[in-house]
């Protein structure tokens, strides 16, 4: 068995209520506002182009990242299995960006042949 603590679970057993988290609520509200603020602003001053969608990729995965570790507790689970599920997520990544670049070469090569 793993040796984790129940406290809160401890606590209720004992009659007692445990404390809201609210900071914590309103930590993660104003992060995930700070970040969408921050893609607003590039949307409506930059030009568009290769590094406004760069910008805007890596934020969505920062958002995507935090939005995983807080709501889905992985921040809180053992290092082993942050990695079983980060590293399949980024080879799903890399594998879907070469099948867009090699589909867009065939493609390409294909509409070329028959021109």
């Amino acid at each position: 068995m793993a040796s984790h603590s129940h406290h809160a679970h401890d606590e209720q057993l004992n009659g007692e209520i445990p404390k809201p988290q609210t900071k914590g609520i309103w930590r993660v509200f104003v992060i995930l506002c700070v970040l969408t603020a921050i893609e607003f602003a590039f949307a409506f001053f930059m030009e568009p182009g290769t590094a406004r969608n760069v910008i805007f990729i890596v934020l969505t995965i920062f958002k995507a990242f935090f939005i995983v570790a807080e709501f889905m507790h992985l921040k809180h689970e053992t290092k082993s299995l942050i990695w079983s599920v980060l590293i399949p997520t980024a080879l799903l990544v890399w594998l879907i960006i070469a099948l867009v670049t090699e589909g867009s070469y065939y493609g390409e090569s294909v509409f070329s042949y028959f021109k």
